[in-house]
């Protein structure tokens, strides 16, 4: 390689990641993204969603304190929640980086839109795609609380705090 080359080479720029979802509940997917999010990018805010078109199974607040339950002895992670569009709060954060999880390819399809409205809207963004470790790829929120109502034990899918508050809210007969 040249010395010219080399000066024409983009300086690497790797910055605050943003990592938003609902978390309605927190499950051990979301938090294996989380991790492998966090080895990846010097800052990741993990952002709860807010949904008004959605009534969640947790308020925000609870999710929120879940998440600082869980995450708060992290380094590099900050907990926030926010309203409106996905990209208006990453620019405002100055966040060069969306993260998403993808399990099936209909996931993709959805998240590929996405991404390219969110590059139209914000050209400096980027959206990385992760895709859902094995051992989690058939976890859902909507399956998981659908378990608890019937009195199924979802702890390991779930942080303990999760399960116990999923079985407080929801608890179904044994």
């Amino acid at each position: 390689m040249t010395g010219d080359s080399e000066e024409a080479a983009p300086p690497h720029r790797i910055g605050r990641a943003l990592f938003a979802a609902s978390f309605d509940p927190l499950t051990n997917g979301h938090l294996d993204l989380i991790h492998r999010t966090q080895a990846t990018f010097p800052e990741l805010v993990v952002a709860v969603a807010r949904n008004v078109a959605k009534q969640g199974t947790f308020s925000v607040d609870e999710r929120l304190e879940i998440l600082h339950t869980v995450l708060d002895d992290e380094p590099g992670i900050r907990i926030t929640a926010f309203d409106g569009l996905l990209v208006d709060y990453a620019r405002e954060i100055g966040a060069r980086v969306l993260v998403r999880g993808l399990r099936a390819v209909s996931d993709f399809e959805y998240e590929f839109e996405m991404a390219l409205m969110n590059k139209r809207m914000y050209p400096e963004i980027e959206t990385v795609f992760m895709m859902t470790s094995q051992q989690f790829f058939y976890v859902s929120s909507s399956r998981l609380k659908e378990l608890v109502r019937f009195g199924a034990n979802v702890g390991d899918f779930v942080p303990a705090i999760v399960a116990r508050k999923l079985e407080e809210k929801l608890g179904g007969g044994s």
